[in-house]
């Protein structure tokens, strides 16, 4: 189990280039399998129940550099030490491309806002019990799978091809790590560091969440 971590840790510090979807798929294999044995296991622990609002850093692969971001999730208990999270991001940035048609158009940089927003799904296992952890803290692996909602708008004046991503699927997928310090037992801090989306946030627990043994 240390081992699967530590590989889950390598995959999400990858830069997001040519093979990294390959990484991406193997490790999310192997979170599937922790999942698997969760179903299989009676709950003790409560990890659900839980608005995580955040704010981190956005990684689109095509632009070749991070935008700010927001983040929000809310999770639900499925099995033991695992959680489904539906998720919602939203990043913007701003960029340009250099175009001209003469004569009408004269050769210049042309500049465009695109939004982008992911949505769907995350998996989180917990490894709170394999590393004795105490009430404070919680550690986990996750995996997340959706797909990505985007609008550009363009500058005036620009007459050229207004698709700028090449070759970019809308599927959105994502590994991470990460952990949550207990401020109270309604309150967290936490830290998520991913593939795709890393982020710093507030975690809102429900009345109920924690140890039930």
């Amino acid at each position: 189990m240390k081992h699967l971590f530590c590989t889950l840790f390598y995959i999400s510090a990858a830069k997001n280039k040519k093979g990294t979807i390959k990484f991406r798929s193997y490790a999310m294999a192997l979170f599937m399998l922790l999942a698997v044995q969760g179903f299989e296991l009676k709950a003790q622990e409560k990890f659900g129940k839980t608005l995580n609002l955040g704010l981190g850093l956005g990684y689109y692969s095509y632009a070749g550099y991070y935008f700010p971001a927001v983040h929000l999730n809310y999770e639900l208990d499925v099995a033991r030490n695992f959680t489904l999270a539906p998720f919602l991001t939203y990043y913007t940035y701003h960029n340009y491309v250099y175009w001209g048609n003469m004569p009408a158009y004269p050769y210049k940089n042309y500049y465009y806002n695109e939004m982008v927003i992911p949505l769907g799904v995350k998996g989180s296992y917990y490894f709170d019990e394999l590393f004795n952890a105490g009430p404070k803290w919680d550690f986990y692996a996750a995996a997340s799978l959706g797909f990505r909602v985007r609008k550009v708008v363009w500058e005036n004046g620009y007459n050229g091809d207004v698709r700028v991503e090449r070759d970019t699927s809308p599927l959105y997928t994502d590994i991470h790590i990460g952990t949550e310090y207990h401020l109270s037992k309604r309150i967290g801090l936490y830290f998520d560091f991913s593939s795709g989306m890393s982020s710093i946030g507030i975690a809102v627990h429900s009345p109920g969440t924690g140890t039930t043994k």
